[in-house]
């Protein structure tokens, strides 16, 4: 659902504001107006903020107009984002295309750039998620100090949008280094327009969104017991937290595994893919990455042979990916 209860929505035949009372069903909600409640289908409806950000720049203008400019006032152009001093991190930009045809400022799509002001260069997978379960994805490099073009997005497009989502790897991995940064983005319709206000404010091209500023070190990998006689994990741990990519060497799993035989080890790594399979599960994941290495392929047959019996996977692939080669499976999930 678009809209949520406390939810400040116009109404589009009347051009008055309320508030979202009550979700009624998936294409009506209960609105007040002024004190007076009643139901309103969600297509006759709308966030204010456009309109008030519209309203505003017309204003603006307006006074700007009968407003005289002495030559001390002119700002000087601000320089790009990849200057030296710089705050670092990544960034999600934003660049809005006009209708030069309107005397208004309408906005009629956005071209999306990531900015690399770290001193890192880094290999990603981008996508655009969407609530009506589309995506659009991009895989690439980004080096130092460079913009990447991603793609365009309408106004129709961003009002359907569900959330960004990047997965980062360091191009030359670093021991001490996380192997993947997972980040979601997720904006608000409100934040997004105050983002445009400010950019028009302070007279500048384009705004953004900080994405991560430092890539992070590796973490202690947790010990998570396992009942290596069954090959189950053991119970009492259903509040752990689900992860997006898990690494099932057996060395990663436990810290001491001498003495186990083939059989052992296998029964333990498919137990711990078991797990976290059902984790993502049950938090509704669209993707889990299983990092299984090559060796003779028989961890990943198996593997493999588990998922064509998993009706929550709708797809798996064993293609090449920047940060572990071949070594890996992606699995993506259908709910």
């Amino acid at each position: 659902m678009k809209y949520q209860v406390g939810d400040t929505v116009l109404l589009l035949h009347s051009n008055e504001e309320g508030e979202v009372k009550e979700i009624m069903n998936e294409n009506m909600v209960l609105v007040n107006v002024d004190g007076v409640e009643f139901p309103v289908f969600t297509d006759q409806i709308d966030f204010p903020y456009f309109k008030r950000f519209s309203e505003q720049s017309k204003a603006k203008k307006e006074a700007d107009k009968n407003k005289k400019i002495y030559v001390d006032q002119i700002k000087k152009e601000k320089s790009s984002d990849k200057v030296k001093d710089a705050p670092e991190g990544v960034f999600l930009s934003f660049v809005p295309v006009y209708n030069n045809q309107h005397y208004e400022d309408e906005i009629l799509k956005f071209k999306i750039y990531l900015i690399n002001l770290n001193h890192e260069n880094y290999q990603f997978e981008y996508s655009a998620q969407y609530k009506s379960n589309a995506e659009f994805v991009v895989e690439n490099k980004l080096s130092s100090g460079q913009d990447f073009y991603l793609h365009d997005i309408t106004n129709e497009e961003l009002n359907d949008l569900s959330k960004f989502r990047f997965l980062f790897s360091l191009e030359k991995p670093q021991k001490e280094k996380e192997e993947v940064l997972e980040v979601g983005l997720k904006i608000k319709a409100k934040t997004f327009f105050q983002k445009i206000d400010e950019m028009h404010v302070n007279n500048v091209s384009s705004f953004k969104f900080l994405v991560f500023d430092i890539y992070p070190s590796k973490k202690p990998e947790p010990y998570f017991p396992v009942n290596v006689k069954y090959g189950k994990p053991l119970t009492g741990r259903s509040s752990e937290p689900p992860r997006s990519v898990i690494d099932i060497h057996i060395e990663k799993i436990l810290d001491h595994h001498f003495g186990m035989d083939n059989f052992q080890i296998l029964q333990t790594q498919l137990a711990y893919f078991e797990k976290y399979f059902e984790l993502s599960v049950a938090h509704m994941q669209p993707k889990l990455i299983v990092i299984h290495g090559v060796g003779t392929g028989k961890l990943r047959d198996e593997i493999h042979e588990i998922l064509r019996h998993k009706k929550e996977a709708k797809s798996f692939t064993n293609k090449y990916h920047p940060a572990f080669g071949f070594g890996a499976t992606e699995i993506y999930f259908q709910y």
